[in-house]
């Protein structure tokens, strides 16, 4: 049986993250993850959390200043005191709500300069990650979503773990970003499995429910069990209407 967990960016954001979590246990998800939940206090996520039962796989570091259009500041050489805090800031919190993933953002950028930030930005995380058993997590994302987004293809990620060399850096394999920037998912998956931590997916090109599209969610799904990947997969699509209404993809493809 295929697991999943409820990306509570995208589903029932609508509601406060305590009520968003107790909707995705009533909907059947194994778990649940988010983006930014830096406005809830943490005790609150925690006792919604015991209360159902289900733990919160992931969170991001802080976008920096949205007013500006950040997305992320870990790949800004003139920002590594304010990467320091928002590392520090998501451990924090993820620690609190027992949370065992945090996705690193590295924000727009790019170059050498930038990569070589990245890299040390991200050394620095994941020895403080390490000390509480955490893991830390990057992401590439599509070039159309994200346009000048420092981190955008699987290869680039590989390359930035293989450089940190640390055991607690993985990637977060997005199937939706993945396909529009590289396709080619199931060699993919075979070719990068020792260094995924977590697998997230909607439907391409539209990232809505993971039903229609042109990715065949239920070949991928069974392929990554045949790969050995057991952990919930994450549903990070946008619904088009209630999140409820949304969610007759689970029985078929789970």
């Amino acid at each position: 049986m295929t697991l999943f967990s409820a990306n509570l960016g995208f589903l029932w954001n609508d509601r406060s993250l305590p009520d968003a979590i107790r909707a995705a246990k009533a909907a059947g998800f194994d778990a649940v993850e988010c983006h930014w939940p830096y406005e809830t206090p943490a005790e609150d996520v925690a006792t919604a959390l015991k209360e159902t039962g289900l733990v919160m796989l992931g969170l991001n570091t802080s976008r920096g200043d949205t007013s500006v259009g950040e997305n992320g500041v870990c790949a800004l050489p003139d920002r590594v005191d304010d990467a320091h805090a928002a590392i520090d800031q998501a451990l924090h919190y993820a620690q609190q709500i027992a949370s065992p993933n945090i996705h690193v953002m590295g924000g727009f950028a790019e170059g050498a300069e930038a990569h070589d930030t990245f890299v040390a930005n991200l050394t620095y995380a994941c020895a403080k990650a390490g000390e509480n058993g955490q893991t830390i997590l990057i992401e590439p994302l599509n070039k159309y979503d994200a346009p000048g987004y420092f981190l955008q293809t699987t290869e680039q990620a590989r390359t930035i773990i293989e450089q940190v060399g640390a055991p607690n850096l993985k990637l977060m394999f997005d199937c939706y970003h993945v396909q529009l920037m590289e396709g080619d998912l199931t060699h993919r998956i075979d070719s990068l499995m020792p260094i995924i931590g977590h697998v997230q997916f909607a439907s391409v090109p539209d990232r809505g429910p993971p039903d229609v599209g042109e990715v065949n969610y239920a070949h991928i799904f069974q392929h990554l069990q045949s790969a050995g990947y057991t952990a919930p997969l994450g549903a990070e699509y946008k619904p088009k209407g209630p999140t409820d209404e949304s969610l007759g993809w689970m029985a078929a493809l789970g």
